[in-house]
């Protein structure tokens, strides 16, 4: 199969008799037996999460594994109103992440470095630098971003794909940070109770009605019960869309303060908006403009207009050596995300840039041409020795082929070069765990865990310190680490019982016993969507 997608249900269980092939997070197998590895799979998908490794499907129902539409029960007026918002609120949830529920998300240390750097004058101007607010990237090629509570801002993929320079995606960054920094989700989950009531109220009067006048054989008053029923729907409907209208002017006039306070023009907001503004405009040319949550296209761009022409920055250019990142990252995402002949067309061999080379390489890794592969991440070592990305992206070459020992050195370049390495620690104990040395296995702990402490909420850490424990026989901590891997995927169930299991080999009272203690006696709340 040219693209292959596993969603691992099971935890690992370091005590299982060897030999027996272990799945690990970039689809490497191996066995207890040999030092060989081989290639499982081609995405790194854990639940909801996927790395940038190996090859991807060429669709969006094949990158989530989803073979058919969800079905999607019947609503209430109010319910129907607020369908985006209730998917929105139940992303804000605390629960872990579950692939069947929640959107694949892309994980790279690359990328997340550029998008924090993009962010942080931002947030900080806005008052937010604290709050610790992370951009996490979505798999899917619409241009899409939103926030989903105060923490996080969710940009698409093919957002950034389609942001030619960084001030477009800057822009798009600015506005959800105006929605984070205004508290309009917290403040719309108040409305939406309060629309909640309201339909509960209309509902109980409606039906009063209907029966009153059923009893009585007063069609007036039974007409008036329906009326009551249905009334209030498109009431209650138009007052929140108007009020998510409000907010979504709010979060533009932000944006333009933001950007103006860091020195960066709103340009590219302008022009992203613009762009997305003409592609809807036949769509909303016959549609109510009270039943749209957005300003009407039109509308937002003359206002946008000119509050972005009126900053003195408005004619302000990103720097060259900023671009130039962003030319990368986005070659990088052609490179994974693509099939090799759309790689091929965006970036042919005439194409000399690193960036067009950077997507070649990576297009020649995913589909089973190695050795050119590995020529060519020399070459662009060569071109930027210091780049910590082009480290990484040979270490994980050499992994996925095979050869872990080979991979330990890029690998451990790359880590030292990058400013946030957590993700590529991870790789790099995933590499020392998987030669089966067991002075690498021991190095591979410690920094596992340094990883885990920095990324806390990735299942894979968890999972390569599973496999680093089980090869020292400390089944203990093997299965403690086994059991946060499979809760951080969502699998509760599977969870406890490993949990339960670790804390027999735990002494009572210990921190590895209180820990195991927490994931088994888990119980998940029952909704946590009006939860502040």
């Amino acid at each position: 199969m040219p693209w292959q997608v596993q969603h691992r249900k099971t935890a690992v269980d370091p005590a299982s008799n060897p030999p027996r092939c272990r799945r690990i997070s970039a689809g490497i197998c191996y066995s207890r037996k040999s030092a060989k590895t081989r290639r499982c799979g081609r995405l790194d998908t854990f639940e909801a999460m996927t790395k940038l490794r190996g090859k991807v499907g060429p669709s969006q129902t094949a990158m989530t594994g989803r073979e058919r539409p969800i079905r999607t029960r019947a609503r209430t007026p109010a319910g129907r109103a607020v369908a985006l918002l209730t998917a929105v609120g139940l992303l804000g949830s605390s629960l872990p992440a579950r692939a069947e529920n929640g959107p694949p998300i892309i994980r790279d240390a690359e990328i997340e470095q550029l998008l924090k750097e993009y962010t942080q004058p931002i947030l900080r101007t806005a008052g937010l630098a604290q709050q610790n607010v992370r951009v996490v990237i979505i798999n899917d090629r619409a241009f899409n971003a939103f926030v989903a509570d105060g923490r996080r801002i969710f940009v698409n993929g093919g957002a950034l794909l389609e942001s030619e320079t960084p001030n477009q995606i800057i822009g798009v960054l600015a506005h959800e940070t105006g929605h984070i920094a205004g508290g309009h989700l917290a403040r719309l989950r108040e409305q939406l109770a309060a629309a909640s009531t309201q339909s509960i109220l209309a509902m109980i009067l409606g039906v009063g009605a209907l029966v009153a006048g059923s009893r009585s054989g007063n069609v007036g008053l039974s007409q008036g019960g329906m009326a009551a029923l249905s009334g209030p729907g498109a009431a209650i409907q138009n007052s929140l869309f108007a009020y998510m209208r409000a907010q979504e002017d709010q979060a533009d006039r932000a944006a333009v303060k933001f950007l103006s306070a860091t020195g960066q023009s709103a340009k590219g907001m302008y022009e992203t908006f613009k762009r997305l503004a003409d592609q809807m405009l036949y769509q909303t040319r016959y549609m109510n403009p009270y039943m749209q949550s957005h300003p009407l296209p039109t509308e937002r761009i003359a206002s946008l207009e000119g509050m972005a022409k009126s900053s003195p920055y408005w004619d302000a250019k990103d720097a060259p050596a900023l671009q130039a990142r962003h030319d990368l990252m986005r070659a990088k995402l052609y490179g994974y995300l693509e099939r090799p002949e759309a790689v091929a067309r965006r970036y042919p061999p005439s194409d000399g840039s690193l960036a067009a080379r950077y997507a070649r390489a990576i297009a020649a890794h995913r589909f089973a041409d190695p050795r050119a592969a590995l020529a060519q991440a020399d070459v662009l070592i060569h071109a930027q020795p210091n780049n910590p990305y082009f480290h990484e992206l040979k270490g994980q070459m050499l992994l996925e082929s095979g050869k872990p020992a080979e991979a330990i050195a890029p690998l451990r370049q790359a880590a030292q070069l990058a400013p946030n390495p957590a993700l590529i620690q991870i790789m790099l104990g995933q590499a020392l765990v998987a030669t089966h040395e067991p002075t690498r296995v021991n190095e591979a702990i410690p920094l596992l865990q340094s990883a885990a402490n920095r990324e806390p909420e990735t299942p894979d850490v968890f999972s390569q310190l599973a496999m680093a424990y089980g090869q020292k026989n400390d089944l203990a901590h093997a299965d403690l680490a086994s059991a946060q891997a499979a809760f951080l995927r969502g699998d509760i169930k599977t969870a406890r019982e490993i949990a339960s299991r670790a804390k027999t080999r735990f002494p009572v009272g210990s921190p590895g016993w209180v820990k195991a203690d927490d994931i088994a006696s888990y119980k998940p709340p029952k909704s946590a969507f009006f939860r502040e």
